[in-house]
Formats: structure tokens, sequence, C-alpha cells
């Protein structure tokens, strides 16, 4: 590490209650300002661009209009800009941290591309989704070339599989629940924020300064996809954080301060509610004999809002799900892995109850 940066935290958690407050306990002053200094630039950035960006995807035309779809239910026609935002202002925020520029986030940084080209096509033209499957398959082609890829189950052929799964389906489950004004954002702004945290208080700073930047661009972005929204993230918005995120989770291994057992699930809490909600679509849409990448109002919030919520008050449920999830993956890193794994599996199964619950409630 460069000398003339902060030292970056470690820390080596015991167990228990104890142990999670040795686990986060950093001393004044142990924060390296880069990770203030990276939110900042994402954030300002965002704020900055967007105004540019929505003419730039106008003229593009990546505008989504309403009634273009049966589930779409927004009254003024919406520029599909998110994208361009994100990229630049997350990529640049972290460049000036050196971080994009470094492997293994170089191969995340060059793989996210190839989503973002299709993405940006599929919001100015439409794209098939098996033509979306090639290019996001290509993507982790790429990604796991730059040495990004799981090794949990000691078999490389099984690894890949798992790493395509994991990669797909979450980049996925990013453009499916981006149903409502700021949902999509907020939720992986949370997620961007519970990783910083997590690498962080587990010594992997490429990771968590990049993830600081995507949260200062969330954040930035947030301000003009809140309702009213001046843009829409799109499929190259929505796709791309996705895809980050994904990677971020399998970049995240703190092998040398916290045991694997107690540590492998924390990205999939992490971003639980957007996987157990693409979880109750997909379901609900086979059961249904429809297909699985048929928008449709069946999400999380489109049950919520059918309970009886008010659109604002859904998507705050689903962020508040969000927290609560991330609060608990940061308690499980300083527990024993038994306790660690409780935590988890509990979580899911109060998960998957929720869900089945909402489905019926909306069925009924």
């Amino acid at each position: 590490m460069d000398a003339a940066r902060p030292a970056w935290p470690r820390a080596t958690p015991g167990n228990g209650v104890a142990g999670l407050a040795q686990h986060l306990q950093l001393r004044e002053g142990q924060i390296p300002p880069q990770l203030s200094t990276s939110i900042i630039l994402g954030l300002v950035l965002s704020l900055a661009i967007g105004p540019i960006c929505i003419r730039v995807a106008e003229r593009l035309g990546m505008i989504d209009r309403p009634g273009a779809r049966p589930y779409k239910i927004h009254a003024v026609a919406t520029p599909r800009a998110g994208g361009i935002v994100i990229v630049i202002a997350g990529v640049a925020a972290a460049s000036l941290s050196g971080v994009v520029w470094e492997r293994p986030l170089a191969a995340l940084f060059l793989a996210s591309m190839v989503i973002f080209a299709f993405g940006v096509c599929d919001d100015a033209r439409g794209m098939k989704a098996a033509t979306k499957l090639v290019g996001q398959l290509l993507a982790v082609a790429i990604l796991m070339q730059g040495g990004i890829g799981v090794q949990m189950l000691h078999s490389p052929i099984a690894d890949a599989a798992l790493t395509v799964f994991w990669v797909v389906g979450v980049t996925n489950a990013y453009n499916l629940v981006d149903s409502m004004d700021g949902e999509a954002l907020g939720l992986a702004g949370l997620a961007a924020g519970f990783l910083m945290l997590t690498m962080t208080s587990t010594g992997q700073e490429q990771g968590a300064l990049f993830s600081a930047a995507v949260l200062g661009a969330c954040g930035g972005l947030l301000y003009y996809n809140v309702t009213p929204a001046r843009l829409f993230l799109g499929d190259s918005g929505s796709q791309v954080l996705g895809f980050w995120l994904a990677g971020l989770g399998i970049i995240f291994t703190p092998a040398r301060t916290v045991p694997q057992l107690s540590s492998w699930f924390v990205p999939i809490l992490i971003m639980i509610v957007p996987i157990l909600d693409t979880t109750m679509v997909t379901v609900s849409r086979l059961r249904l004999r429809l297909p699985i990448y048929q928008g449709n109002r069946d999400h999380t919030y489109h049950r919520l809002v059918a309970l009886g919520f008010s659109p604002q008050r859904a998507v705050l449920a689903t962020h508040l799900g969000s927290a609560l999830a991330g609060c608990l993956a940061v308690v499980a890193l300083g527990l024993h892995p038994i306790w660690a794994n409780g935590v988890f599996f509990v979580a899911v199964a109060l998960g998957l109850a929720a869900v089945f619950w909402l489905g019926r409630t909306q069925s009924s």
C-alpha cells in the first residue's frame, strides 16, 4: 500500500456482541478520508451532470413514453438517462481514488461497459430478452477472465456456474425491481453503503472505495429520480448498478479477518430485497404461465400498494427492509459462524414468509 495513504483499518472480530463491538470499533482518525472524498465526488458529479445527461438521452431517443407497456403508469415522457449519469459519476469518482484501474476492479469496470452498451441500445431502440442475456453472459466472461469469480465449491466448473448464476441473477434483480421512482436507486445505494461499511471493517480498501463512489452517485441521482422523476434509470442504469453490486459481492472475501463461514452470506443479505422480489415475481409468473421477462404489476411495490400503502410509503417499506437486512449482515460479521449463519437463515425464512404472504394477499 502507498505509504502516503492513511493506514486502512483491519479488524479482528471476536464472538457475540463483544466481538461485534471489537469488529467495528475504529479509533478517531482511523477511517480513511478517501471514503468521504469518493462519496462526495460521486454525489456532486451526479448532481452536476444530471441535466446534461437528460439532454443527451433525449437526443439518443432514450425516452420512456407513457402507455408504451400496460404496466407503465407515468404520465409524462421521461428520458432514461440514469445509466449515463451513474457510469460517468461512479467511474469518475472511483478513478480519482485510483481504484478503478487496479485489479480486480479494472475487470469489473470493463465488463460493466458491455452491460452499459447493451442497456443503452435497449433504452433507445428496445431489445429482446435473449439478446440482453447474451450481453450479460459476455460481461460475466470478461469478469471471470479478469479474476473475479466465486471460489466456494472447490470445483472450477461449479464455481463458474455459481458465478454466472449470481451475477446474472443480481443484475436482473435490480432491473426488475425498478418499478417505481427511486426504488431501485435507493436499494442500490443502501447495498453500496453496507458493502462499503463491511469492506472497510475487514480491510478491503479497493472495494470499499468503489462502493463509496457508487453510494455517492446513487445519492446524487436520487434527486432526479424521486417523484416526480425527471429521469428514469432505464436498463442501462439498473443493470449496471446490479452488475457492479454483484461483482463487489464476489470481491468481498475478508478471509484474513473473518471466517468464510461467517461472511459468505453477507452480500446476499445486503441485497436480499431485490433478490426476494425477483424470486416472488419469477414464481408468480411461472405459476400463471407468463414469460418471466415480461413486465407486469406483480412486484413487491405493486403488492404493497394493493394493500393500501401510498406509492411513497411502499417504496419506503422496501428501503427499510433493505436497511434492516444490511444491519443484520453487519451484526452477523461479529458473531460465531453458527450464530452468524443462524441470523442469515432466520432472515431469509422471514423474508420468504413475507413474500408468500404478499403473493397470497395480491391474489385474494
